[in-house]
């Protein structure tokens, strides 16, 4: 049995004060119900009128300046303009306030020394609370006044409040927590945003035939082929076997395409007249917006395509083309398949593209991100270890972000996300990581966002309308080993709208049926997620502010396929585990046998006997004993979420030469004489595998030449024995049969012996192929 992981790598229980503790029945009410409140100081700076010129010019450059003690937050300036108009908004965390008193000033930019305009001051004690869902406050004009306290000429539009986190101003205010970031694109990058994955679909291309080519030897027989585009991707049919200008293929290439549909799909007809060079006998150029949208697996209907060639004269290609020849084709986008864009052991949506298909939602995943403790310091800023962290949650096609904490190794968010749910077999990632992009990371071969750890919660584990809220580690393989990179505080609750929906669910396929019915290879599911994952880490990354493609890639698990020999061990033990339970049961059943304990092995002949008499008795004791086992463990039933294992996953115990390996680039990087090594050993243990498999075959060919003659003697004994025994079950009653059968099997030790029986004996003698093997 494996040893428990550390204490450290444990999942921990806790209760936080959720809500602001506002508790009906045993149900939270409050828009933020499950995260804790946050109380912030709101300042809202809309406009200014009036404001004097400061300048030796006339003219003024005004911006405003929010100070709270120690923070301070400036507006973008205006150039030359005495009525600016600024609307924005900045956050002060109650937790950090330093003083009693808001000072909002106006200033006028300038080269030297900007010039002090005028200013407000607000008492804290006096500023208003607001809870939603109560309306926005009204923001109102205030006389500035000057460094006397005497009134200047300009007013300021403000308005100051005190409210949480769930305010509608707080994502895209200025927060004091981010003070040291500096530059619009900095303070971009640090806020809470939701993204949506771009809709995916496989586009299918169904080459038929062509006609009417023109090669350029009209002496040979062409060996044509045809090569499909689109974007990044290259796919081309095998060459026709009619060697002729009218070559067949029907032949399918699968795609992913990616809404707005922004790249045609380029097809280029060739012939191989060399080993290394093809030439182009026709091109044709088809805009995926006009492709017909295919829903079920009725077939859509042929088109031909005229193929253009380029005409090149001394050199120089002509803008104009001519009419080359046609090819027959069909062309569709498949809705009714769901693009992979995640493993199948943890998608978090398993609907069909095509909206039509779509069934009603089963309920409502919630979401609160808390915190987190005790994270390890991610780069070095001025000589000491920070860190500047973000969670990232992925379900379906929604993405999240919270906001960035800045240099905090227990950064607290409390941001509460909400999806719809349409499979209870679905799983939400949730990952933490390093803002590594506040300070100039944007510019070409900056740095990359690192990874902190992450979280996956299957829905299926978790009771319906229960708050779950634990810590769980943050845990990330290195190449030397496994590290905790600190905890992260969730509370997760699934609501369910309908339970009969729900229930009937797991009686559904878990893809969508064209999956079933078309179903595509698994080379092709392979190529085509690499695609997937391409194309939205792409897309994410183009969205303002990005979500970075190494975040994306680490979110969907992109180099899970690539072989590790500790993920291997991990799968080997774990199909050990399935089969411990056989093996125990063949252990009990062998002491049984053996009469090891006398009364167990006297009651089993007793039940035996009455199975046998009453045959009708079998199936409702088997799924009665079934039933009484499941009710029995309901006393042990998993109370919290499934997390990652390091036991299980062979983190902890894995040899760092492994571990090398799994890290290791693909092609490998590493010398000569470790590639050497790590072959020999792969050698190894195909070696054993080879001879598992072997023996596997072996017993099978065992099998077929019972009947094969392959062996006269051994099959005219068989067909014999096959004779008489159909004979003597003929004759005698079918429960004589077993029960005779059961008390030879369970017989007493002293009328057993130690050698092989008769049957097994016969079986060993029989031929295999083994000896025809090179």
């Amino acid at each position: 049995m494996q040893r428990p992981p550390p204490e450290d790598f444990l999942l921990k229980e806790t209760k936080p004060h959720l809500g602001g503790g506002k508790v009906s029945g045993d149900k939270l009410t409050s828009t933020y119900d499950l995260v804790e409140q946050m109380q912030y100081l709101y300042v809202r700076v809309v406009k200014a009128k009036d404001l004097p010129a400061k300048d030796v010019t006339g003219s003024c450059d005004p911006y405003v300046e929010v100070k709270l003690g120690n923070y301070k937050g400036t507006t973008r300036h205006f150039e030359k303009k005495t009525n600016p108009e600024w609307n924005q908004v900045f956050a002060f965390s109650k937790d950090r306030l330093q003083a009693s008193v808001l000072e909002v000033t106006v200033k006028d930019k300038d080269v030297v020394k900007d010039d002090f305009i005028g200013r407000v001051w607000f008492d804290l004690n006096e500023v208003p609370k607001r809870v939603p869902p109560d309306s926005p406050l009204a923001p109102q004009w205030y006389r500035l006044e000057d460094r006397k306290g005497d009134k200047a000429k300009g007013e300021l539009m403000l308005a100051v409040w005190m409210g949480t986190q769930a305010d509608e101003a707080f994502p895209e205010a200025w927060h004091s927590d981010a003070a040291t970031v500096g530059g619009a694109d900095a303070l971009a990058n640090i806020r809470s945003k939701v993204y949506l994955s771009p809709k995916l679909w496989y586009l299918r291309v169904n080459v038929i035939e062509a006609q009417d080519l023109q090669p350029t030897d009209k002496g040979r027989y062409p060996e044509v082929f045809v090569k499909a585009i689109l974007g990044n991707q290259a796919l081309r049919t095998r060459i026709s076997h009619s060697r002729s200008i009218n070559p067949m293929w029907n032949e399918d290439l699968m795609f992913v395409a990616a809404e707005q549909f922004e790249e045609p799909l380029i097809l280029s007809v060739e012939d191989r007249v060399a080993p290394n060079k093809d030439e182009v006998l026709g091109r044709c150029g088809i805009p995926l917006q006009f492709v017909e949208k295919r829903l079920d697996h009725k077939p859509v209907n042929t088109r031909w395509f005229n193929l253009e060639r380029h005409i090149v004269v001394e050199g120089e290609r002509k803008k104009d083309t001519k009419f080359a020849s046609r090819i027959h084709m069909r062309i569709c986008l498949e809705g009714g398949y769901h693009v992979l864009d995640e493993s199948t052991h943890y998608s978090s949506d398993l609907r069909p593209t095509a909206k039509q298909l779509w069934k009603s939602s089963i309920g409502v995943l919630e979401l609160g991100i808390l915190s987190a403790q005790g994270l390890m310091p991610m780069k070095t800023k001025d000589g000491r270890g920070t860190t500047d962290a973000y969670c990232v949650a992925k379900y379906g096609q929604k993405w999240v972000r919270t906001r960035t904490i800045v240099d905090s190794f227990a950064p607290r968010w409390n941001e509460q996300y909400t999806w719809e749910v349409f499979d209870p077999c679905t799983v939400i990632t949730i990952g933490v990581f390093d803002n590594c992009h506040l300070h100039g990371g944007d510019k070409a071969g900056g740095a990359r966002d690192s990874k902190i750890g992450k979280v996956r919660i299957r829905l299926s584990t978790l009771e319906t309308d229960r708050v779950y809220t634990h810590s769980y580690p943050l845990l990330v393989l290195f190449p030397n080993g496994v590290k905790k990179m600190g905890e992260i505080h969730l509370a997760v609750r699934f609501t369910c709208s309908s339970l009969l929906n729900m229930m009937h669910m797991y009686s559904q396929p878990l893809l969508p049926k064209m999956h079933y019915i078309h179903p595509l290879t698994v080379s092709q599911l392979d190529s085509l997620r690499h695609q997937a994952t391409q194309i939205v880490s792409m897309r994410l990354g183009r969205a303002e502010p990005p979500l970075r493609k190494e975040v994306v890639e680490y979110m969907l698990d992109v180099g899970s396929h690539m072989w590790s020999m500790r993920r291997s061990k991990a799968n080997f033990f774990r199909i050990m585990g399935v089969l411990g339970g056989l093996i125990a049961v063949g252990k009990w059943f062998d002491q049984i046998c053996n009469w090891k304990s006398p009364i167990t092995t006297i009651l089993i002949h007793i039940l035996f006997i009455i199975l046998v008499m009453y045959p009708e008795l079998i199936l409702p004791t088997i799924f009665l004993y079934l039933f009484l086992i499941g009710i029995w463990y309901y006393r042990w039933r998993p109370r919290h979420p499934p997390h990652m294992d390091t036991r299980l996953s062979h983190a902890d115990s894995t040899h760092p030469d492994e571990l090398n390996e799994e890290f290791d680039t693909f092609p490998t990087s590493q010398p000569n004489d470790i590639v050497r090594m790590r072959y020999d050993r792969l050698r190894s243990i195909a070696g054993r595998i080879q001879t598992v498999v072997g023996d596997l075959a072996t017993q099978g060919e065992r099998l077929q030449s019972l009947l094969s003659w392959r062996d006269p003697r051994a099959t005219s004994l068989f067909v014999i024995f096959c004779l008489v025994a159909a004979i003597v079950l003929y004759v005698t009653p079918f429960q004589v049969v077993a029960l005779l059968t059961g008390i030879y099997v369970l017989r007493h030790p002293r009328f057993r012996h130690k050698l092989p029986s008769v049957p097994l004996n016969f079986f060993r003698r029989l031929p295999a192929r083994t000896d025809c093997m090179l």
